[in-house]
């Protein structure tokens, strides 16, 4: 069957090892001072050992692979004792994968193992999905709420799925690359990031065609002047797909123009 796959570049790998923690479903190991994926059957697709790679070695790809099986996971999971474990189960929680979820508190309970307790304030895995209650957050006494702010948005449609690469507003353009959830998290966006800047928005964790994105941003970085290009992302590790997907695109254009990264946290500050 074809799915999402992690894709580990040798070249770039020099085996350090810190990808390691992030697979629990023990998809990775050292082996000849690389990191190698060892079985596909264990891969879950998700990602969370991308962020970790300190080299850029790892992305996904979409290719013929063995269909990940939970049931199989599991017996190795359960090797690590209940910290691999609830690492493990949060993982899934934390991605919305309530089938293999449930799949692996089946396999649990059927060998009799002790379902660890998820309900805890540090946690493993992607943070994404955490659910937080920001409504006590401390908002700055000075805040005016009449005062009228100006959209700085020079260009639609702004998410990348309908932008046309050939559009004139990408000449001579300095880039801002955002992540779908920064504008609603950062009250500032508009005239801290915006100003001066055309937009491109997408969601590296919820949009599918991820590909023809990669396709489309080195379309316009082959065939625009592109002077500058800013990065806006959220704290959580899945976002740190937007710089995979900028630097795939410019890799493929064989472009190279620095890029200014900044992250936003769920508090809604830059860090």
């Amino acid at each position: 069957m074809k799915r999402r796959i992690i894709k580990i570049d040798e070249e770039k790998c020099t085996g350090c090892g810190i990808c390691i923690p992030d697979c629990p479903e023990g998809a990775l190991q050292i082996i000849d001072g690389k990191a190698r994926l060892i079985s596909d059957l264990f891969c879950d697709g998700l990602g969370a050992c991308i962020k970790a790679c300190p080299e850029n070695a790892m992305e996904i790809e979409e290719r013929e692979a063995e269909e990940y099986n939970e049931s199989k996971v599991m017996v190795n999971i359960v090797k690590g004792g209940s910290n691999v474990i609830k690492a493990h189960l949060k993982h899934l929680k934390d991605h919305g994968e309530d089938k293999l979820f449930n799949e692996a508190i089946n396999y649990l309970k059927e060998n009799n193992i002790e379902i660890p307790s998820l309900e805890e304030n540090k946690f493993c895995g992607c943070p994404g999905s955490m659910q937080r209650d920001l409504r006590n957050k401390q908002h700055n006494e000075n805040n005016n709420a009449n005062i009228q702010m100006n959209s700085e948005l020079r260009n639609w449609p702004i998410q990348l799925k309908l932008i046309n690469p050939n559009a004139n507003y990408f000449d001579n353009a300095d880039l801002l690359v955002a992540a779908d959830c920064v504008p609603f998290s950062y009250p500032n966006f508009h005239s801290r990031f915006l100003k001066d800047k055309t937009l491109i928005m997408f969601c590296p964790k919820l949009d599918m065609d991820i590909d023809s994105y990669i396709e489309k941003l080195a379309n316009i970085f082959t065939n625009k002047k592109i002077n500058s290009i800013s990065i806006v992302r959220m704290e959580v590790p899945c976002c740190g797909g937007v710089e995979m997907v900028v630097r795939k695109a410019l890799e493929i254009a064989q472009k190279n123009i620095i890029i200014k990264e900044y992250t936003i946290s769920i508090e809604g500050n830059i860090i």
